[in-house]
C-alpha cells in the first residue's frame, strides 16, 4: 500500500468492507485516522439503506478506537444528484449518477468539510490507484480487474486527486476480505451494496415515477407496428430487455426512442440499430494535460466493459467524434464515456 505522508486523514466510511479495511489500514500504518459518514438521502418508501450503513459504519469506527462524524449532505445531494437524474430522463437521457455523486458530493461537499477541519486528505475504498509525476496527479486502474472503479471516478480534477488516497486499490478483493477478517472488522462478511448511489434497490422505473408523470405511448417494432404500449419512455435506455411487457416470441430490446412520437422501438438483440461504430460526447474533461487530436486510445461506455479501441477527433473545444474499431452495442445518450493510456484514465465526456 502506497500512502504519501499524510498526516491526518479523513476516512469515508461507506458500511461496506472496503472502506473499513481502509480505515484499518491507515491506522496501522501510523497516521491520524478519523471516520465520515455522508448522509445524502433518507427515504421511508423505498429499501434506503442509509440508516443500516450509518450503524455498519458506526460499529467500525468504534471497533478501531477512530472518531466517527457525521455529515448531513441531503440538501446538496437533492440539488445536485437528484434533480439532475429526473431533468436528465425528462429530457430521454440516462445520466450516471454514481459518477455525478463523485464529483459534485463525495470529492466536493465532503473534501471541503474534511479540508475546512484540518485534514490533509480524504480516503475512500475504491479500487483505484493514484501516482504522482511530472507535475502531475495521474489515476490509474485498480489492479483487481474485475473492481477497477476509475470509471466511476473520471470526472474528478487535479485539486481532488490532490487530496484523495485509495489504499486498497494495489489489493485483490480476495486480500481486502483476508485482511478484514484477521483483524475481525465487525463487516467482514458483509455483501458488497447494490442499487441506485446511496438510495438502494429501488427500480429506476419507480424511482422515476415519483415526480415524472406517466406518458402512455406505444411500442413499436422495427417494421413501426405497434406491438405494445408503454407508461413512460423516459425510463427506458438503449439496450434495455427488462420490463418490456410483451410476452410470447424472442426477448426483445430497446432500439431506438422517438422523443417527438413518445414510441420506443423493439426487437431483437441482433437487431443491427442496436450497433453504432461513432458517437459525439460533450462536456470534455482532462485529468490532466491535453492531448492533440486526432489521436488513439481505449475507451469505455459502461462500466466492466472491456476496453475498445477508438480514434478520437475535436468538433470543438468540448465536443468530440469517437469512433470505434468494432461497432459497439447500445449506445446510450447521457451515459459517460471515458478514455484511457493503458491503465490510465485520462479523459471523460457525456455521450450526446
Amino acid at each position: 500500500m502506497c500512502v504519501p505522508a499524510v498526516s491526518k486523514i479523513l476516512v469515508w466510511l461507506s458500511g461496506g468492507v472496503d472502506s473499513a479495511v481502509v480505515a484499518y489500514l491507515l491506522r496501522e500504518a501510523g497516521h491520524e485516522v478519523s471516520c465520515g459518514f455522508m448522509i445524502n438521502y433518507i427515504s421511508d418508501a423505498e429499501d434506503c439503506p442509509t440508516l443500516i450503513d450509518m450503524e455498519e459504519a458506526r460499529k467500525v469506527a468504534e471497533y478501531l478506537n477512530l472518531p466517527f462524524h457525521t455529515f448531513d449532505f441531503q440538501e446538496e445531494y437533492e440539488k445536485r444528484i437528484i434533480a439532475y437524474i429526473y431533468e436528465s430522463y425528462k429530457n430521454w437521457l440516462t445520466p450516471n449518477p454514481d459518477i455525478l455523486c463523485n464529483n459534485l458530493v463525495k470529492f466536493d461537499c465532503f473534501l471541503e468539510e474534511a479540508r475546512e477541519y484540518g485534514f490533509d486528505a480524504i480516503a475512500t475504498g475504491h479500487y483505484a490507484r493514484i501516482e504522482q509525476y511530472d507535475g502531475w496527479f495521474h489515476l490509474l486502474k485498480g489492479l483487481d480487474s474485475n473492481k477497477d472503479q476509475t470509471y466511476f471516478l473520471s470526472g474528478l480534477n487535479q485539486f481532488q486527486l490532490a487530496h484523495a488516497l485509495f489504499p486498497i486499490g494495489s489489493l485483490q478483493k480476495s486480500e481486502v476480505r483476508r485482511i478484514a477478517r484477521d483483524a475481525w472488522l465487525p463487516n467482514a462478511e458483509r455483501k458488497d451494496s447494490q442499487g441506485l448511489c446511496f438510495i438502494g434497490k429501488v427500480s429506476m422505473k419507480e424511482f422515476l415515477e415519483k415526480r415524472l408523470p406517466k406518458q402512455s405511448g406505444d411500442i413499436l417494432d422495427t417494421h413501426n407496428n405497434i406491438i405494445g404500449k408503454h407508461e413512460g419512455a423516459f425510463s427506458y435506455t438503449i439496450g434495455q430487455r427488462k420490463g418490456i411487457e410483451i410476452g410470447g416470441g424472442p426477448a426483445l430490446f430497446v432500439v431506438k426512442k422517438d422523443t417527438v412520437n413518445n414510441t420506443i422501438t423493439v426487437w431483437t438483440e441482433q437487431e443491427l440499430q442496436l450497433y453504432a461504430s461513432e458517437l459525439i460526447a460533450c462536456r470534455w474533461h482532462w485529468l490532466w494535460k491535453l492531448l492533440v487530436f486526432p489521436f488513439v486510445a481505449q475507451a469505455k461506455i459502461r462500466y466492466r466493459q472491456e476496453d475498445q479501441e477508438v480514434e478520437c477527433e475535436a468538433l470543438s473545444e468540448h465536443r468530440i467524434r469517437v469512433r470505434f474499431r468494432v461497432p459497439q452495442r447500445a449506445i446510450s445518450s447521457g451515459q459517460t464515456i471515458v478514455m484511457y493510456s493503458g491503465d490510465e484514465l485520462i479523459a471523460s465526456g457525456i455521450i450526446e
